[in-house]
């Protein structure tokens, strides 16, 4: 009878049934009525938990331009990442609690025991979105692109290890210069998605093994999505359409959610959040994560070229009230090296850099250098970015440091500004591992290598600790390599921030994801329209 009930339970939390003639079943049962009562409360939320398909998703999103592109080895911000996600796949995917390595594309993998040759099983019965089989062919061009010494792709630092890669029956082989005990997470990454003949026909074709189709790209203003009726899986892609809306305005954005024109938006500003969460139909998703946001500057242009005075704008920046008057609390503060305790082997006894005008403006008598300091700053570098820079201008005040901020606009930032000018204001999302990030951000020959860095002992650590199955080991020489970046580094990194988007009420299954902002770009494979 009981599990009659809760038949019915569901069958009246989705309006099947009215609540008096479900009381009147339930009082025919025997039950009570507080017991009947929570059976009701029971199904209406196991109901919430069942996935519904159809409807047309709307996200307005920070984080596009009009340079963007389909290739997914230039992806550069949101908008791209949600993108490749909601097109393509990768050959391994990862927990969004804890980040352990989860089949993608790849449904098993074995190491040898220097973990130099791996060898993944390619799945089988995946098809491309123009019809096309999925072959182990696709992955090895697909990592041989990424891989090669003359590619552009923005994951090239973290596939430089990669001696061969071959395909042997359903398997992928990929041998590495030196054994990397990483390798499932590095092949996570965004950028390498599997495309057909590895996207050396056409890298922006847009054509993947995803959820959705793309039906139109509109760069910076518009990107549509159909549902991929082949879809391999059958636990995401909920919506029949998604609609992707460039709005890097944070007021626009705030508009936009809470007018009902799109249902979720990411970068929710942190000064806004009580103003949102007062709304009854729009929930606050703040999650923890590995980003962070950061003034980085190059270690090969003057002035910054000097550490004294990259020592100087370490210790004048105020990082406890950043991140009580920009991030409003959400988040933690930073430590100038881009690890926190998110990461499996961070350091966790380094001391925490103070704000000290006194030291400060000591390491700029060293530096000899005297004028103003030229930084750059947008809206959309991080929420909360322009005053960011404008109260490091006041802390670097006290020490004597001039700051002269310049407003850049939006559009465009991330390619002419951004890793292209010495000094501004940038953020960082997480990655996988601190290997995959050091490679990606700080290794000398990485191509997103944004404060230039080159330090021979650090790529020399980078190098020893990949292969290095002692653990303890290993984490003394992360150790080692965050203390270098925080003392000789040019990323002035005040503060972590946790992710804060916010949805609509119909919006239902978000995945708090610590890989990376908007459920690590899965938002639109993952949530669905009760409504």
């Amino acid at each position: 009878m009981t599990d009659r009930m809760h038949h019915l339970a569901r069958i009246a939390a989705r309006g099947g049934m009215s609540r008096r003639d479900f009381l009147g079943a339930a009082a025919a049962a025997g039950l009570s009525l507080s017991t009947a009562t929570g059976l009701l409360t029971t199904g209406a939320k196991a109901q919430e938990e069942t996935p519904r398909r159809g409807g047309h998703l709307r996200l307005g999103i920070q984080g596009g331009g009009s340079t963007d592109v389909l290739d997914p080895g230039l992806y550069l911000a949101n908008v791209m990442l949600i993108t490749g996600r909601n097109f393509g796949d990768t050959l391994v995917e990862t927990h969004p609690e804890t980040g352990l390595p989860l089949p993608g594309l790849a449904e098993s993998w074995e190491a040898s025991e220097d973990a130099r040759v791996w060898r993944l099983r390619i799945r089988r019965g995946v098809q491309f979105h123009d019809g096309k089989e999925l072959t182990v062919e696709d992955c090895v061009a697909t990592l041989q692109r990424h891989s090669d010494a003359e590619s552009n792709s923005a994951a090239l630092g973290i596939m430089e290890g990669v001696e061969s890669v071959e395909a042997d029956g359903d398997e992928l082989v990929v041998t590495l210069t030196t054994g990397d005990a990483d390798l499932p997470l590095l092949l996570s990454d965004y950028h390498l998605i599997i495309q057909p003949n590895g996207g050396r026909d056409d890298p922006n074709a847009g054509i993947g093994t995803g959820p959705y189709r793309i039906e139109s790209f509109e760069p910076g203003v518009r990107i549509m999505f159909t549902r991929n009726e082949n879809d391999w899986r059958d636990d995401r892609g909920f919506v029949d359409s998604v609609e992707l809306l460039v709005i890097n305005d944070a007021t626009a954005r705030t508009a936009a959610l809470s007018s009902g024109q799109v249902h979720f938006v990411n970068r929710v500003e942190p000064r806004t959040v009580d103003l949102l969460a007062r709304a009854p139909n729009i929930e606050i998703l703040q999650t923890s994560g590995r980003g962070h946001y950061l003034f980085p500057a190059h270690t090969n242009t003057a002035p910054f070229d000097n550490n004294d005075l990259r020592l100087a704008l370490k210790y004048a920046i105020d990082r406890e009230a950043m991140l009580e008057t920009v991030l409003r609390g959400f988040g933690s503060v930073g430590n100038d090296f881009p690890i926190n305790q998110n990461y499996a082997l961070a350091p966790d006894d380094i001391e925490q850099r103070p704000f000290d005008p006194d030291r400060a403006a000591f390491h700029l008598r060293e530096s000899g250098h005297e004028g103003p300091i030229l930084l750059r700053t947008s809206d959309v570098a991080f929420p909360g970015a322009v005053d960011a820079a404008q109260l490091y201008q006041q802390t670097c005040a006290q020490a004597g440091i001039q700051i002269e901020i310049r407003r850049e606009p939006g559009d465009g930032y991330w390619s002419n500004v951004w890793n292209v000018q010495p000094f501004c204001a940038s953020y960082w999302g997480g990655r996988a591992t601190q290997d995959q990030f050091y490679s990606t951000g700080y290794y000398s020959r990485a191509d997103w290598n944004d404060t230039r860095f080159s330090n021979e002992r650090f790529d020399s650590l980078l190098l020893e600790a990949r292969p290095e199955l002692d653990e303890g080991r290993r984490r003394e020489l992360y150790r080692e390599m965050a203390l270098i970046v925080r003392d000789e580094g040019g990323a002035i990194i005040p503060m972590f921030n946790d992710f804060v988007n916010a949805a609509r009420a119909e919006v239902k299954g978000f995945v708090h994801d610590i890989g990376n902002d908007t459920s690590n770009g899965y938002v639109a494979t993952r949530v669905w329209l009760d409504a």
